[in-house]
């Protein structure tokens, strides 16, 4: 069979969204490789990626619809033909339709691929049938809402703009692990320019390891720091005021308030030393272009938006958006303006019905009242691009939820999930090499077509195949079930002003980014008077405002250390694994071994434990058993739990994600997976 290569896109839930080549013929792919024309992505793409074929082929795929015959949590299926299994899915929403409402049904989402048409077409079911809504709040926003606050719009400095930076501050991401090609934009500054790298993380990363200089600050006091650093700018004359003057709202009101955000007061707090923050201060201020590219640590923080807003502020106070190579860079996910009228039904939206909160998945199941904003319980649910089983915080909550007799579930996957093991229905899924979509980024400017490569693997279906077929079952009527993914696609493309999708197709990808004054500012910033606004309206941005400071502000709501919970936790990014991705297949599993714990070496000795052993770490939400890992690239009192792996790759069968709470982070909602304060306990 005759072989070719493929321009496509990576479908993960990363910013990069790598262009990719794809050597492959009709039924398999033999190679991955980052495309090398396209300007961001270069060439360089992430090893689980690379490995992809191992994914697409794995002997693990689901093949078949399969229907429960053994209890929840069981791996008792048998298999079913398709048409049986829709007509069961939608049998059951039917009935619980006109037995409860048709908010008892929750069709339950994310990002599992960030394909436009897969990802979102859920929503179309969802809003015609006027099932409950779901506020997407799980990754990004909490530094969506901080970033707003201060820029106003969510795009900044073209990325590729870090390879002619004299300073990159990566503040809050580990891109080594996470988003690689940000490190080949840094490498070339570093080769060309003799760059320097500043990390600021609570733990020595991959990233770090690599840096000129890594502040290791406690966790949850990056916006001591930045206040600090804002503090030094004013006493020190770094501060722009001729910029601040004609581009942002109340520079005097913050001058006033950040004269006792001191060094000593900052040190107090984030664990660094007064000669670090100095140091810091000084690099970050007598530098023109200094590129602080700041990434998705900031969303997993309870005072999340408050210390993003605290960041970018700090880039505002110096004026640094005025050069190339120069200014803040979170996200460039407001540049598209994608109309996804057709993809999500967002004509046939019913403002009245309920929006439930993704994050709290867990008390929304278990039946609490306020999660559940007074209404019924939810009773029927189908499942796309997520493994809430094992992401979602609470996991006690969530196993719970899951268990109830009464709650009918249909999960579409790509392996066995430990939801997909909860399921009713099992529906086989496509991967993205055997479907058709478009992708966008948020760290980056390109917009990419993933052609459809392959035959699918058995009989998995598309997403966009299942809700169409679900649709005609369920009496939805919406014009884009009867389109195929290729039709939404182009429609999409040229309602948004993109061009067509055979134009598309033939170059493969579209850059879109801003002009200069666009994305450095020069012309005003996103809010209505044009000004990066240092004192924002919190209130615009949630429901969860009212003790959000007025200024940039240390926000002391992360969850307390005390005698009886000593240890802050972060669960970071594992590097050879994507949230719950590529936890199957083995080469990854093999690179990473085994779930363990970084515990400082003195809090080892304290604890009287030793690399290697087996031990409880616990909170009021649950306890998880993990090995230990002696690691001194962090602050005494402070643990690393690093990937989300499988529950079942615990002893005791309980993921990390037992110890994360629920509780909506302000102003607008999120769970703090990076936010836990819990105790350790040898075996």
């Amino acid at each position: 069979m005759e072989q070719k290569i493929s321009i496509s896109a990576c479908p993960h839930d990363c910013p990069s969204t790598c262009a990719l080549e794809i050597l492959h013929d009709n039924t398999q792919i033999y190679d991955v490789k980052g495309a090398s024309e396209n300007t961001y992505t270069a060439g360089v793409i992430c090893a689980k990626t690379a490995r992809y074929s191992e994914r697409t082929h794995h002997p693990d795929r689901l093949l078949n619809p399969l229907k429960r015959v053994g209890d929840k949590g069981s791996i008792d299926f048998k298999k079913i033909d398709w048409e049986e299994a829709l007509d069961i899915v939608a049998e059951k929403f039917i009935t619980s339709d006109q037995k409860y409402g048709s908010e008892s049904i929750w069709p339950y989402f994310y990002a599992g691929t960030m394909g436009l048409v897969q990802r979102d077409g859920i929503n179309r079911l969802r809003h015609n049938m006027k099932y409950s809504g779901q506020h997407s709040t799980i990754c990004s926003t909490i530094t969506s809402s901080g970033w707003k606050a201060g820029v106003g719009v969510i795009c900044g400095p073209d990325p590729r703009e870090m390879a002619l930076s004299d300073v990159i501050v990566v503040w809050g991401c580990n891109p080594a692990s996470t988003q690689v090609n940000v490190m080949k934009h840094i490498q070339k500054a570093r080769k060309d320019r003799k760059a320097k790298l500043i990390v600021v993380d609570p733990y020595q990363t991959r990233t770090a390891k690599v840096s000129d200089k890594h502040y290791a600050i406690r966790p949850g006091t990056d916006g001591a720091l930045a206040c600090s650093l804002m503090h030094i700018m004013f006493r020190d004359g770094y501060a722009d005021k001729i910029y601040m003057k004609k581009y942002t709202d109340d520079p005097e009101g913050l001058e006033e308030h950040v004269k006792k955000h001191t060094p000593n007061w900052a040190s107090r707090i984030t664990g660094l030393s007064i000669k670090e923050i100095e140091e810091f201060a000084l690099i970050f201020g007598k530098t023109k272009r200094v590129y602080s590219r700041i990434g998705f640590g900031f969303t997993r923080q309870r005072n999340g938006a408050v210390a993003m807003h605290a960041v970018a502020s700090l880039s505002a106070v110096c004026g640094k958006w005025k050069v190339e190579g120069g200014g803040a860079f979170y996200s460039n996910s407001d540049i598209y303006n994608i109309d996804s009228t057709l993809i999500e039904g967002l004509d046939v939206i019913d403002p009245k019905i309920r929006v439930l909160d993704q994050s709290r998945i867990g008390s929304i199941l278990i039946g609490d009242n306020e999660a559940l904003m007074g209404g019924d319980k939810v009773r029927a649910m189908i499942i796309q691009n997520t493994n809430p089983l094992v992401v979602a915080p609470e996991s006690l909550l969530v196993r719970k939820g899951f268990s109830r007799e009464d709650l009918f579930v249909c999960v579409h996957e790509q392996f066995m999930t430990e939801t997909a093991k909860y399921a009713d229905i099992i529906l086989p899924a496509t991967t993205f090499v055997e479907h058709d979509d478009i992708y966008i980024a948020g760290g980056h400017q390109h917009i990419t077509f993933g052609p459809k490569l392959i035959d699918p693997i058995g009989l998995s279906r598309s997403n966009h195949q299942v809700l169409t077929l679900l649709s005609k079952r369920l009496g939805a009527d919406h014009k884009g079930f009867n389109m195929s993914e290729r039709e939404i696609i182009d429609w999409t493309l040229q309602s948004s002003n993109h061009g067509s999708l055979s134009e598309l197709e033939k170059s493969g990808w579209k850059d879109v980014q801003p002009d200069f004054n666009t994305s450095h500012f020069i012309d005003g910033f996103g809010h209505k008077d044009k000004k990066f606004h240092f004192k924002p309206d919190w209130s615009e941005l949630g429901s969860y405002h009212s003790k959000m400071p007025l200024f940039p502000d240390h926000m002391n709501n992360i969850e307390d250390v005390t005698e009886q919970f000593p240890f802050r936790l972060v669960t970071a990014p594992a590097h050879n694994y994507l949230n719950s991705s590529f936890t199957e297949t083995q080469s990854s599993i093999k690179k990473e071994i085994r779930p363990q714990v970084k515990i400082h070496t003195k809090d080892l000795k304290k604890l009287g434990l030793s690399d290697g052993n087996l031990v409880k770490i616990g909170n009021m939400r649950g306890e998880v058993i993990i090995y230990t890992e002696e690691f001194s690239g962090l602050q005494e009192g402070v643990i690393i739990v690093e990937g989300i792996w499988p529950n079942e790759a615990f002893t005791g069968k309980n993921g990390i994600n037992t110890l994360i709470g629920s509780d909506p982070v302000p102003p607008d909602g999120g769970a703090a997976f990076h936010d836990a304060a819990v105790w350790i306990k040898p075996i």
